[in-house]
């Protein structure tokens, strides 16, 4: 039994067997598992596992355990778990509801996680989406053009596709998300983007195909969901196949032209909008407190809850200003982190370190963030302290970025406007004070002892 092999089954192990689990599935950093009994479920044996970072409880338990690996470990699991599946579909809703309900402390927290879960099954798409937009975007920004390399234009059309559908995946996720029939979510998704609305004219008014964004996607696939389960409860079965569905997309097409578009619009518009004139009035200052506070909803995965405010900035604006202030957040543990290494004897905590500053680099802060700077606690202080001073500078100098998914060093390519170096100067700023601050006063040696 190799590594992993152990990894996966003494995760199992401790969140109560294969009895227990509910759910698997992970994003790229934590295995999330949703336990039948949460009491049932040893989190202080799940840290001490070999290789495990961190565990998050929240309306699943997500066990830490680093890029890359996380893929292995989730598939090992698998194979321990099998396929057994003793409940319904309806049944597992229902009772998923339910348990949601009262796990989630606010209807923001809830609202948050929901949008993770439609956005995180995406992410490996979209980091790859954007890397290869990026790079065709750095060369095009030096000299290179499409229609002399053949090459380059088909980069543009690969990094591009996925963007250009995204709104049918979202409406599929959605749909999927609250316990509806996915495909009923992606129509919603092909409608309200589909190009031909241009020629529909309505009350003296052209449509505007994509108005409202991904969000008024994700409330037409919602809309799917809540129509497809009224209309079944009154639906005679023996036509139910055929009229359910019909019903559902003729009266959520209809929503979505006079509902749901336009009152999507304005609230992308309000968002957007709102968060461009936070920066332009608060600038550093803005910057500052957004870089600096942005830890705590990566420490409970709530984080990818703002992925549909970033697209939605890149629509309107062509790049969002929000992910590089924001991704100034990972830097300041960079920073924390190698001082700690200088600092420390420990080696576990050495060992832990050498393991996330790759990473870290790349932009994926969790492992450094539950293995080191947050069980230390001051430098997780400190480094967020350098990380508020990263995301002034971007503020400071608007740097947006063309796409999303990556983060750190990873994010340089995808810099709009050829700002790379403004962008770089902000990064090693987070670096440079994460590390100046906790090497002067936010680590001793006496705090390693518990790691």
């Amino acid at each position: 039994m190799n590594k992993d092999q152990q990894m996966a089954s003494a995760i199992l192990k401790h969140v109560g067997g294969k009895e227990n689990v509910d759910n698997l599935t992970n994003c790229m950093t934590r295995v999330r598992i949703r336990a039948k009994d949460d009491t049932a479920v040893d989190k202080e044996a799940l840290k001490k596992i070999d290789g495990v970072m961190g565990v998050v409880e929240d309306d699943t338990w997500q066990i830490v355990v680093g890029p890359g690996t996380v893929n292995v470990v989730t598939a090992e699991i698998q194979k321990l778990i099998g396929e057994d599946n003793e409940l319904s579909f309806e049944e597992k809703n229902a009772r998923d509801a339910a348990a949601r309900k009262e796990r989630n402390k606010t209807p923001f927290k809830q609202f948050l996680r929901r949008l993770g879960n439609i956005f995180i099954p995406l992410i490996p798409g979209l980091v790859a989406s954007g890397i290869i937009n990026g790079v065709a975007q750095f060369l095009i920004n030096y000299g290179l053009r499409t229609e002399d390399h053949t090459w380059l234009l088909l980069m543009t059309i690969l990094g591009g596709g996925l963007f250009m559908y995204l709104a049918i995946l979202v409406g599929w996720n959605t749909a999927k998300e609250f316990g509806g029939t996915p495909v009923l979510g992606a129509i919603a998704g092909m409608f309200i983007f589909n190009p031909a609305l241009e020629q529909v004219t309505i009350f003296g008014e052209q449509l505007q195909p994509g108005r409202g964004g991904l969000f008024g996607v994700i409330f037409a696939a919602w809309l799917m969901v809540f129509f497809e389960r009224t209309i079944r409860k009154v639906m005679p079965r023996s036509i139910d196949i055929i009229f359910t569905s019909l019903f559902t997309v003729l009266i959520v097409g209809a929503l979505s032209i006079y509902a749901v578009m336009p009152v999507a619009g304005v609230l992308a518009e309000g968002i957007t909008s709102g968060i461009n004139s936070v920066l332009s009035i608060g600038g550093p200052l803005a910057g500052a407190v957004m870089a600096g506070f942005f830890l705590p909803l990566v420490m409970v995965g709530l984080h990818h809850g703002l992925t549909p405010i970033h697209l939605e900035l890149i629509n309107t604006f062509n790049f969002t200003t929000l992910l590089p202030i924001l991704a100034m957040a990972g830097a300041g543990q960079v920073g924390a982190a190698i001082a700690i290494f200088i600092k420390t004897k420990n080696q576990r905590l050495r060992t832990i370190i050498k393991g996330g500053l790759p990473v870290g680099f790349l932009g994926i802060g969790e492992p450094l963030l539950y293995g080191v700077t947050l069980p230390l606690g001051r430098p997780f202080i400190t480094a967020s302290m350098g990380a508020a001073v990263g995301g002034a500078i971007q503020a400071s100098f608007g740097t947006g970025a063309l796409g999303i998914g990556v983060s750190g060093l990873s994010l340089t390519p995808l810099i709009a406007e050829g700002n790379y170096v403004q962008y770089l100067i902000g990064i090693a700023v987070a670096y440079s004070l994460g590390f100046l601050f906790t090497y002067l006063f936010g680590f001793k040696e006496e705090m390693a002892k518990g790691i």
